[in-house]
């Protein structure tokens, strides 16, 4: 089979899946499926110091919500890193930050595990929290939206 036909097999899988990315190796060839928020996907195929192609995959057609005026306002805090989501340094302590709390610019306001590994998440603007996306102990993806902060 040749390697078109297995990145389209592949695709085929990868369709309405939530994986992001992928990288496929073979030999000296590098296949790499991109699949960001709000674009298409896009493929890209690499052999040594040359581009073979890159094309847009087909998207489903989905309406774009419409913005509210509080959403324009807000900041979205993303995980810099995929892991467990912890709102609290202990299972008895308060949260780091609850809805309505003013947070300052590198404030922890989480904690994300990976592999063992303990790494504070800290606000990266001053403001008011309005919105938290995530329960403690749920897996977390990098990208994924944290908590939603209103810049004061």
């Amino acid at each position: 089979m040749s390697w078109v036909k297995r990145v389209e097999a592949v695709l085929g899988i990868l369709q309405g899946s939530s994986i992001s990315e992928i990288e496929l190796g073979e030999g000296e060839l590098e296949i790499i499926l991109r699949r960001h928020s709000g674009t298409p996907a896009t493929i890209q195929a690499h052999q040594p110091a040359q581009l073979i192609t890159a094309v847009p995959l087909p998207q489903p057609a989905i309406p774009a919500p419409q913005p509210t005026p509080a959403a324009t306002r807000t900041i979205e805090m993303k995980a810099p890193l995929t892991g467990v989501y912890y709102a609290a340094p202990t299972p008895t302590a308060d949260p780091f930050v609850k809805v309505g709390d003013i947070i300052r610019l590198d404030q922890t306001v989480a904690l994300i595990e990976a592999m063992k590994v303990f790494s504070e998440i800290q606000a990266d603007v001053t403001g008011r929290v309005v919105a938290i996306k995530v329960q403690s102990g749920s897996v977390v993806k990098k990208g994924d939206v944290l908590l939603q902060v209103e810049p004061v």
